[in-house]
């Protein structure tokens, strides 16, 4: 039975004078059932888990925000569901600052409080969230939202503080305060823990090697079922299924809507209505990133060429996006700005398109920060930006400490350029509208230079080309 087909007839008390979607569906429990529901049951015995791998990361990134606000009293809510339709919510998935300062991750509860309450030499934090219904209640069988009847036990309140190693509290304990400061509402707060995010720890590290690895394979699955795709009438959607079932079987799913954009539609930047056609002879874009059970998520993007074997001009736009984005992995070093790469991206796309006789002016005017841009109209977006539990990581950082950043061991950021000739641009031959580019790999910063983490994913025309012709048989 799907999700709120039948789940509001659990409601002994109803009283429904006015009919309306939910109410008119409710009906009674019997006598009989409310004098046996209670009984029955056989003991849950609870065994503590271990302390997951994570606790103890998330235990360092609290004493840091503890002593970034000292005498304050914080509050860091993981969100509420949302709903999609009627009474049909979303999947729940806390918000990332929320994760990242408990550990709690996929299996997060809905609603639940961090708090940190000011002490003389810190704080004390407490994490509060619904604690599982007692089975003399009625909330374990009547109610469709949290009730085990029907979505399935939840966690205790002492399995939690042993699994994340945080002291816990009944939902109903946590009041609001006048003072306190509470995230996505204070400024300062918002901002330091998202700055907290911009160099990753071991724990963060291991976890974004794991989804770009699962995302690998998703990319082997993709195209060995790229015949699947041209064969059917809305062969983008064939590859978003087929990403989406690795994302579901090895991960919590995806960490962004996978875009699947063949042919033209790979100029749209962010094209995920995914309902085109698939045909040999065009490029497909695709930009797919698998999240672990952790939220860290990939963000890779390959363009291939749907027949196998790229055409002469597709070869050409293609190696002039990896020449870019290799421009750019030369120039990201410990020390430069994380601004610096993007320019070095973009003077290949400037060189190029002004050697193609694209631009109206030459690349060195193009590139002039106030008068210059010209090439832009075929790359509008930014070359790279952080990447951890949110595919866009750390975006409420001041702009000091980002854009104009500077790069430092444990960053992980995206290198991403592209090109994209629109199938309507009369400032570019025909042979090149409808053509969209992009090649985007994770990068680790470290002492001694940037890892690429996607490296093992072909990069270069002739390497997808071989990968192709390998996994096509």
């Amino acid at each position: 039975m799907s999700t709120g087909e039948n789940d509001t007839i659990a409601d002994e008390t109803v009283e429904a004078p006015v009919e309306n979607s939910s109410t008119n569906r409710k009906q009674p429990f019997p006598q009989g059932f409310l004098d046996t529901i209670s009984t029955g049951w056989a003991e849950r015995p609870e065994t503590l888990p271990a302390p997951r791998a994570q606790a103890p990361y998330a235990e360092r990134r609290r004493a840091a925000v503890s002593a970034a606000f000292p005498g304050k009293r914080l509050v860091i809510p993981a969100g509420s569901l949302k709903q999609r339709s009627n009474d049909t919510d979303y999947v729940f998935r806390a918000h990332s600052a929320f994760a990242h300062l408990t550990g709690w991750a996929s299996d997060a509860e809905p609603d639940s409080v961090l708090v940190f309450e000011p002490t003389s030499d810190g704080h004390d934090i407490t994490l509060y969230f619904r604690e599982r219904a007692d089975r003399t209640t009625t909330e374990f069988y009547a109610d469709a939202t949290v009730g085990e009847f029907w979505i399935g036990p939840r966690p205790s309140l002492a399995g939690v503080a042993a699994d994340l190693q945080v002291a816990t509290a009944h939902l109903h304990e946590f009041a609001p305060v006048d003072g306190e400061l509470v995230l996505d509402e204070d400024e300062a707060l918002t901002r330091f823990v998202s700055e907290l995010r911009l160099v990753k720890d071991d724990f963060e590290i291991a976890e974004m090697r794991r989804a770009v690895a699962i995302t690998a394979q998703g990319f082997d699955d993709i195209i060995r079922e790229l015949p699947a795709a041209v064969a059917h009438a809305r062969g983008e959607r064939v590859v978003e299924g087929v990403f989406h079932r690795r994302a579901r079987e090895d991960g919590n799913g995806e960490g962004y809507d996978t875009i699947a954009a063949s042919g033209p539609h790979a100029c749209y930047l962010h094209w995920t209505r995914n309902d085109g056609t698939v045909v040999p002879g065009d490029l497909i874009l695709v930009d797919a990133g698998v999240e672990a059970d952790s939220l860290y998520t990939a963000d890779i993007t390959r363009t291939l060429p749907v027949s196998g074997t790229f055409t002469d001009v597709q070869r050409r736009v293609y190696e002039t996006v990896r020449e870019a984005a290799d421009a750019a992995f030369a120039a990201a070093k410990v020390g430069v700005r994380f601004r610096d790469v993007h320019a070095a991206a973009m003077a290949v796309i400037a060189e190029r398109t002004a050697e193609w006789g694209l631009l109206p002016v030459t690349a060195q005017e193009a590139l002039d920060a106030d008068k210059g841009g010209q090439h832009r109209r075929y790359m509008v977006h930014g070359t790279s930006h952080h990447l951890g539990i949110d595919v866009h990581d750390c975006a409420q950082a001041r702009r000091e400490m980002y854009y104009d950043g500077i790069l430092t061991p444990g960053m992980v950021f995206t290198i991403e350029p592209g090109l994209y000739f629109q199938i309507d641009d009369l400032t570019v031959p025909a042979e090149l509208r409808g053509i969209g580019v992009r090649i985007e790999d994770d990068i680790l910063m470290t002492e001694d230079g940037p890892v690429n983490l996607s490296a093992d994913i072909p990069r270069t025309a002739d390497e997808v080309e071989a990968w192709m012709a390998r996994l096509q048989g």
